[in-house]
């Protein structure tokens, strides 16, 4: 909760008291809700291997940027980068020794990185397995032991929002608004609220439009119109917007997935 806005004068100790006790006694103000351990060593798992695909990007990055200076270009992608590094470094006759050797050094370095972060893959799939809320969220398109996993550790059972519009909101999934006098201006996405939950839902909708346009339920029907309008940015924004609603109501209601046709 951010108590700035009804702090007055300047910040210390007694004026912060004052903002707290002022906020609290707002009838609109949100509360995070409480997580119990079980929760927060879940998410230390999340945060862990977050870590660990963050160093992994920095240092594909890295490599590639080195190799760069002497000419050998590598597009992006951690998958063509394993793929095409040994054998660019074979056939790399002008590279200086000493640099084939850091090389090799950050390679293995990378490989290093990759296990761990499967040892933590295979952790969350554990954990999602032994979960009864995490298996009803997998069932939905897109959504699988990192994203369920995260999601219940993060919220619960969803009762701290009144709707799945609430939750989606949060996560930042909305449109920001200026509107006035009656005039309704919609614009970007806020991408307030939950920085990791986003950032997976939205990726998990990106590889549900990859066969949206194969099937026939009404779902994928509807986001493909989205996207025929609005390009595939947006669909997978909206997709990923459903998806956060409908993992609301899984959560609140105690409700199984069933697939419109």
């Amino acid at each position: 909760m951010r108590i700035q806005p009804y702090r007055t004068g300047q910040k210390n100790d007694q004026n912060d008291a004052e903002a707290i006790c002022e906020a609290v006694s707002r009838p609109r103000t949100r509360f995070v809700a409480v997580k119990s351990e079980a929760q927060q060593a879940v998410l230390t798992v999340h945060r862990a291997r977050e870590l660990l695909v963050t160093e992994r990007t920095a240092l594909a990055n890295q490599v590639r940027g080195l190799l760069m200076e002497y000419g050998i270009v590598i597009a992006q992608g951690i998958q063509r980068l394993r793929r095409e590094l040994p054998a660019r470094l074979a056939v790399a006759e002008t590279l200086p020794g000493l640099v084939r050797e850091v090389v090799e050094e950050l390679r293995e370095r990378l490989l290093e990185l990759d296990r761990r972060i499967t040892d933590y893959d295979h952790r969350i799939e554990q954990l999602a397995k032994q979960n009864e809320a995490a298996r009803r969220l997998m069932q939905v398109e897109g959504v699988g032991p990192i994203t369920a996993t995260a999601i219940v550790a993060t919220i619960g059972n969803g009762h701290a929002f009144q709707h799945g519009r609430q939750f989606a909101a949060w996560l930042g999934l909305v449109p920001t608004q200026h509107s006035t006098g009656g005039k309704t201006v919609l614009g970007r996405i806020t991408k307030h609220g939950n920085v990791y939950l986003r950032t997976l839902l939205i990726h998990g909708a990106r590889a549900v439009l990859q066969f949206s346009a194969n099937r026939t339920d009404a779902k994928s029907r509807w986001v493909e119109r989205v996207r025929q309008r609005r390009g595939s940015n947006i669909a997978a924004v909206a997709l990923a917007a459903k998806h956060a609603r409908i993992l609301w109501a899984l959560l609140a209601r105690r409700q199984e997935y069933q697939l419109a046709a």
